[in-house]
């Protein structure tokens, strides 16, 4: 996949009121885990559960697919497994889940970019999460993160010092992510478009390649999932600022959010999901998406994301539809003021 990179992103007034902001993506912070102490299987006999991600083995969504594998084992199905099918910004998984029975017995996981992002990115997409999807549960959302380097000076220690630093230094003010269109850098998008400040986007294929930039001094800061970060700290070479979430974080707790920090409407967490096909029965839907909500409400479940810097929420379907309807309202536009396509 090529990438169009949108550079130099101007500050255009009313593209979001930041009530509306606020409202939408505080959405989901009613939707949590409801406790429930045993695993009831689905109603359609399901003799092996197939769940598709998107991602390759060992990314994030990869890992929240297999530990809701090991968690669902023996309920939902006696075989659970993961099948890994990356790229294409989900076009190869989607190809898969179509020829897959419509019984229950294969699912997606995956972020949900693919149906709050993906279909303005790249109107090409050749699927329609709307029409082709049926949304199942919630399984986990992370607040992200956002860092400066060695090319920014020990002197700023917050996010409006960054911003004042980058308008002094327009040359040097270039923000990193893992990749245009992703929750990252629509993040950053929509926190220095909202603060008027000038900036450059610098895409990379994936989080480690950013970091790397970062630490090298290529790139003043980037924002990515507090865990990747959090090894990195220790260092002193990388700095983290604020994290996303709408309170400090289990795994920073030392490191403010931007709420915080003055930006009110600023809570923004990338979340996984369970998505079926659209075509099957509304029925095997919902018996799938109460399994799936018990499975996710287990302690030990919960405790294996918190060390991800994670949190375990489970939804209803209708729940999920509605974060979706939600969200969509938000990067829509903002992906279209900004030019963001991914080609």
């Amino acid at each position: 996949m090529s990438i169009k990179n949108n550079c130099c992103v101007r500050s255009r007034r009313g593209l979001l009121h930041a009530g509306l902001a606020t409202v939408l993506l505080n959405l989901g912070a009613g939707i949590g885990v409801r406790a429930q102490s045993t695993i009831e299987p689905p109603q359609a006999a399901v003799q092996a559960l197939h769940i598709i991600s998107g991602s390759a083995a060992g990314s994030t969504p990869d890992t929240v697919a297999r530990r809701l594998a090991d968690q669902l084992r023996g309920h939902y199905a006696q075989r659970a497994v993961v099948e890994n099918r990356p790229g294409a910004l989900g076009r190869i998984a989607m190809n898969s889940l179509k020829v897959a029975p419509a019984d229950g017995s294969t699912v997606w996981l995956a972020s949900g970019t693919i149906a709050t992002v993906n279909p303005y990115v790249q109107p090409m997409l050749g699927y329609d999460p709307g029409v082709d999807l049926k949304p199942v549960s919630l399984v986990a959302q992370m607040p992200l993160a956002l860092a400066v380097g060695p090319a920014v000076p020990d002197t700023v220690t917050s996010t409006r010092g960054l911003m004042d630093w980058m308008r002094r230094n327009p040359g040097s003010a270039n923000v990193g992510s893992p990749g245009v269109g992703s929750m990252p850098h629509l993040l950053e998008a929509l926190l220095f478009r909202q603060a008027g400040v000038e900036w450059q986007h610098v895409a990379f294929p994936g989080g480690a390649p950013t970091v790397v930039a970062l630490l090298g001094g290529h790139i003043a800061a980037l924002i990515l999932p507090e865990a990747v970060l959090s090894q990195h700290r220790s260092t002193g070479r990388l700095r983290v600022l604020a994290t996303s979430g709408p309170q400090r974080t289990p795994l920073m707790p030392d490191v403010p959010s931007l709420v915080e920090q003055g930006f009110a409407d600023l809570v923004v967490q990338e979340w996984f999901a369970v998505f079926m096909l659209s075509t099957v029965p509304d029925a095997v839907v919902e018996a799938a998406s109460r399994t799936i909500r018990a499975a996710v409400a287990q302690p030990q479940l919960a405790a294996s994301f918190t060390d991800l810097g994670m949190e375990a929420v489970a939804s209803t379907p209708a729940e999920l539809a509605a974060r979706i309807n939600a969200e969509q309202r938000i990067w829509a536009p903002l992906i279209r003021a900004n030019g963001i396509r991914s080609e």
